[in-house]
C-alpha cells in the first residue's frame, strides 16, 4: 500500500493523532542525522498507539516506536514505514507520597527534577540522561551507579497482542542495557517508581556534582547518542578504543571523541553513514588488536 494512503487510514482511525509525512529524523535523534520517516505519528495516548500498531500489522506496514531518539541512528535514506513517537502528548507526571507515576514520553531530566522538588531521592543518576522514561525502561538506563531497576515498581506495557497491562519490575528481566521489553518487542507506556524521602538541597548538590562530572568528561557540546558501545565484561569500551589508538578517528563529519573515546560524535554535519563508518571501524580495529568485539548500544533503523 502507498504510505500516503496508509496515513489517511491512520487519520480515520486516530483522528487527533499528529501525523507528518517525510519527516526528517535528524530532528528527532540526538545524533542530529538521518533521513526522513515516510510517516511520523505522535499518538496522544496508549489507545491511539495500539490502533496505529494494529493497522500497521494488519496491512504489513513496517513500524517502530521511538522515544526521544537518544539511542538511535536512522539511515540517510530514511525509513519506509511508520515511526510512532511517544513524546510530549504522553508525558504526564503524578506524585503521591514517595511514589511517582509517569508516562513514557516524559524526559528523565524532568522526572529527576520533579522528584527533587518533592523531596524524593533515588533518581539523581537520571538527571543528565538525555532520553525519555520509555526508552529508559527498554534499555534499563543507568549512570553513575544507578539504574532504572533500582527505582521501578511496575510498568504499563503494550504487548504484541495489543493487551495493556501493568507488569512488576521483577518480571521485566532488567539487566545491563536490556529488558524483557526489548526482547519481546513490548512498548512501555508508563511506569510507577518507588523513591525515598530526601533533603532537596542534598539532592540538588548530588545532581549538580554529577552534571559537572558529565561536562568535564563527556563531549556534551556535540551531537551524540551518549556511550556508543556496551561495556564488555571486565573492560571499559572507552579505554579499549583509546588504547587501540582510535582517539579522534574520523570519517566524514563524524569521529571518535578525543574527550571521551567511548563516544562517537557528530562533529561537523556528519551523515548517518559517517557515524556508522566510524563505529564499524572501531569495532573491527579493537577486535583486531584485542580479540574483543565491541557491541553498539545504539539502535540502527532504516536504510543506510
Amino acid at each position: 500500500m502507498d504510505l500516503k494512503s496508509f496515513a489517511r487510514k491512520i487519520t480515520d482511525k486516530a483522528g487527533s493523532c499528529r501525523l507528518l509525512l517525510d519527516e526528517p529524523m535528524a530532528l528527532h535523534t540526538t545524533f542530529r542525522a538521518g533521513g526522513p520517516a515516510a510517516v511520523f505519528a505522535e499518538p496522544e495516548n496508549g489507545e491511539q498507539l495500539r490502533d496505529i500498531l494494529f493497522l500497521c500489522r494488519e496491512d504489513g506496514i513496517p513500524c517502530t516506536v521511538i522515544g526521544r531518539g537518544s539511542n538511535l541512528l536512522v539511515g540517510d535514506r530514511g525509513y519506509q514505514g511508520v515511526i510512532i513517537h511517544i513524546g510530549d502528548a504522553m508525558s504526564s507526571i503524578r506524585v503521591d507520597g514517595c511514589r511517582i507515576e509517569a508516562e513514557a514520553g516524559c524526559l528523565l531530566s524532568t522526572l529527576a527534577r520533579t522528584a527533587r522538588d518533592h523531596s524524593l531521592t533515588g533518581l539523581e543518576f537520571a538527571a543528565g540522561i538525555p532520553g525519555s522514561l520509555g526508552g529508559a525502561l527498554v534499555m534499563n538506563a543507568g549512570a553513575y551507579g544507578g539504574e532504572m531497576k533500582d527505582v521501578l515498581r511496575e510498568a504499563l506495557i503494550l504487548d504484541r497482542t495489543g493487551e495493556l497491562r501493568w507488569i512488576p519490575a521483577e518480571k521485566l528481566d532488567l539487566g545491563y542495557r536490556t529488558s524483557r521489553l526489548q526482547k519481546e518487542e513490548m512498548v512501555g507506556l508508563a511506569a510507577r517508581l518507588e523513591l525515598l524521602p530526601g533533603d532537596p538541597e542534598a539532592i540538588t548538590a548530588c545532581m549538580n556534582d554529577l552534571a559537572e562530572k558529565r561536562r568535564s568528561k563527556q563531549p556534551l557540546e556535540y551531537p551524540s547518542a551518549g556511550s556508543t558501545f556496551k561495556r564488555p565484561e571486565g573492560h571499559f569500551a572507552g579505554k579499549l578504543i583509546q588504547d587501540a589508538g582510535l582517539s579522534g578517528y574520523t570519517a566524514g563529519g563524524a569521529c571518535v571523541s578525543e574527550k571521551h573515546c567511548g563516544f562517537v560524535i557528530n562533529k561537523d554535519h556528519g551523515t548517518a553513514a559517517d557515524i556508522l563508518a566510524v563505529c564499524r571501524h572501531v569495532e573491527e580495529e579493537v577486535e583486531r588488536q584485542t580479540g574483543i568485539r565491541l557491541e553498539m548500544e545504539v539502535r540502527l533503523l532504516g536504510d543506510f
